[in-house]
């Protein structure tokens, strides 16, 4: 069993998209991105600062992004056009940002690709993940990364489980799939196009384009003495 890029992202919504070229399974592009920034990255800022953000020598940001105050970008960081780098938000070492995204308020992104239009709008914790185009995660989602013993991380599917040799992968959330506020996503789940995982849910594991997984629970009231 194989997990292609092609099944989760449509390459043409990233300017990076030979990261993808020539691995098997999607998330093998994650330890990529750290050589592929060394040799190609420019730094350069052509956006717009209001205040003073943090921003380290190693990071280029395209014409028409607003960073505004309270952000640090440590870098290595490439960040296209017209995003919104928002209040507080922290970029650590490894990121590649497409065109139009949104990275939010108390938001921390690490060693991860998000395609255009995808919004990481508030509280959200990115690591060792991808994030498809207009990929959406609402409030207090957190793509857990590191598995509690420190192993390595399986993906879990409908057939025979795949090693991916990583000790740090959090998930492969696909083209316009949606995350509701305060989910939050176990090492290796992967998300296919327009997948939605409902609020408050804790997933894991491979949820098929198009498909919902909700949380059911059976809520008690009375009266208040």
């Amino acid at each position: 069993m194989t997990y292609a890029p092609a099944d989760y992202l449509d390459l043409e919504h990233t300017d990076h998209r030979s990261l993808f070229e020539k691995v098997t399974n999607v998330w093998e592009a994650l330890p990529l991105i750290a050589s592929y920034l060394q040799f190609r990255l420019k730094p350069a800022i052509h956006g717009k600062q209001i205040g003073r953000p943090f921003i380290s020598n190693a990071v280029y940001i395209g014409h028409g992004t607003t960073i505004e105050q309270g952000a640090m970008i440590k870098g290595p960081a490439w960040i296209g056009d017209r995003c919104q780098i928002r209040a507080g938000c922290y970029i650590r070492e490894n990121v590649i940002v497409g065109n139009d995204a949104v990275l939010g308020n108390s938001c921390e992104f690490k060693n991860c690709i998000v395609f255009d239009g995808a919004q990481v709008p508030h509280f959200n914790y990115v690591g060792d993940s991808i994030l498809g185009h207009q990929a959406h995660l609402g409030a207090g989602v957190i793509l857990s990364n590191v598995r509690l013993d420190k192993g390595e991380i399986i993906v879990r599917g409908p057939e025979a489980p795949v090693p991916t040799g990583l000790r740090k992968f959090g998930a492969v959330i696909g083209d316009r799939a949606e995350v509701g506020c305060n989910a939050v996503l176990s090492p290796g789940s992967l998300l296919g196009r327009e997948a939605v995982i409902h609020p408050c849910l804790h997933w894991k594991g491979v949820l098929a384009a198009g498909a919902f997984a909700k949380l059911r629970q059976q809520v008690e009231t009375s009266p208040r003495n």
